[in-house]
């Protein structure tokens, strides 16, 4: 058996192979309502073989969405429309998860086709909260920062969330604290200018990102998994680095954390990243040694034997696969083919996997 294909554990659930749809905001959600789009588009996954199906970062407050077309978590009628969805991944034989977020100073922006920067309040935008009253770029809405009461709630949101999360279907919660959005703000000295319990030293940063990852284990249910999404350096002098990320995730494990997905960067703009394949994969790798904590490994992962080897290595134990499932939603049924491995095909296209190529009819003749 190939180490892609082989069975995940984590706590009560077994993911039946070790590919991971990574989360991907897809800019198509009104009110933060999912819709045919995100049931296409998750399903689709779902039919093509992959694991471990995650949504796109879903906002657990309006204020906390990245753009007005993202996904929410904040009331029943959004619950009921992703429950749909996590039904329809279910009966395809994947693990249906989903991503919580709060998009922190990063909120209010377009999608990305439509350009950059914050919306104006006057076009339907928000001022957006942070840690601190940085923007993330010139020209950008400054936030507020919030007080004390303000992290509660933030708190609060994403226990309700995982709440209504765990009502739909969703049978893995990953906290997203990374890529610049808001529990990624907290941790970044870059971005975090606080004086009080939550800013300034490594325990302060830490403590709102520890503190939605203790309230949420305290709320669900023992056997369902939680993972944590982080970017492990800012790639920026002065940032968050890779020892403080292998240093978060024993506290993570700890607090009762399953498994940390390892991506990086997004907190400021122009940072060098050097981009290349698999080149976030050394983080999961040091994070698995060091913190004793199983890891995802993402990020320009696109062959099916790189994918065996991130695996075979020791490096993670599971891979993210983004941009490479949207050029090919079938990539893993593919993968397991290129591996000579077994996999359960959707019964309606047996016929393609037993590899029948149907002799082509010719046409009738045409009359003028």
């Amino acid at each position: 058996m190939t180490h892609l294909f082989q069975p995940l554990p984590l706590r009560g659930l077994t993911l039946p192979n070790r590919i991971a749809v990574s989360p991907m905001c897809q800019y198509q959600a009104t009110d933060g309502l999912a819709n045919d789009w995100h049931l296409v588009h998750l399903g689709g996954l779902a039919q093509g073989g992959a694991g471990l199906v995650i949504t796109e970062a879903t906002a657990v407050v309006p204020e906390g969405r990245i753009s007005p077309d993202d996904l929410g978590l904040w009331n029943e009628a959004q619950a009921k429309a992703l429950a749909r969805i996590a039904h329809f991944i279910a009966s395809q034989g994947a693990v249906p998860g989903i991503q919580l977020a709060h998009a922190g100073r990063k909120a209010s922006n377009p999608a990305p086709w439509k350009g950059g920067g914050s919306i104006p309040l006057a076009a339907g935008g928000w001022t957006p909260v942070a840690p601190s009253a940085l923007p993330f770029d010139e020209g950008w809405t400054v936030p507020t920062a919030l007080d004390e009461p303000g992290i509660l709630a933030v708190i609060e949101a994403f226990m309700d969330a995982a709440r209504r999360a765990v009502a739909a279907g969703f049978r893995v919660i990953e906290v997203h604290a990374a890529h610049g959005y808001l529990l990624h703000q907290f941790l970044s000295p870059l971005s975090n200018h606080r004086a009080d319990a939550y800013g300034g030293s490594f325990e302060n940063r830490t403590r709102l990102v520890r503190e939605v990852v203790g309230a949420l284990r305290n709320i669900l249910p023992e056997d369902l998994p939680l993972l944590v999404r982080i970017s492990a350096s800012d790639w920026m002098e002065g940032g968050w680095t890779p020892d403080e990320s292998v240093a978060l995730a024993k506290e993570l494990g700890a607090l009762g954390v399953d498994l940390v997905d390892c991506s990086s960067g997004g907190l400021v703009p122009r940072a060098q990243i050097p981009l290349g394949p698999g080149y976030q994969v050394p983080f999961a790798a040091r994070i698995r040694a060091e913190a004793g904590l199983p890891t995802g490994a993402v990020g320009l992962i696109t062959g099916a034997e790189q994918a065996e080897q991130i695996l075979a290595q020791g490096s993670a134990d599971l891979v993210l696969l983004g941009r490479e499932l949207l050029r090919d939603p079938r990539w893993p049924l593919h993968a397991a083919q290129a591996l000579g491995a077994e996999i359960s095909w959707p019964a309606s296209y047996l016929r393609a996997a037993q590899g029948q190529v149907p002799t082509r009819q010719p046409l009738p003749p045409t009359s003028r």
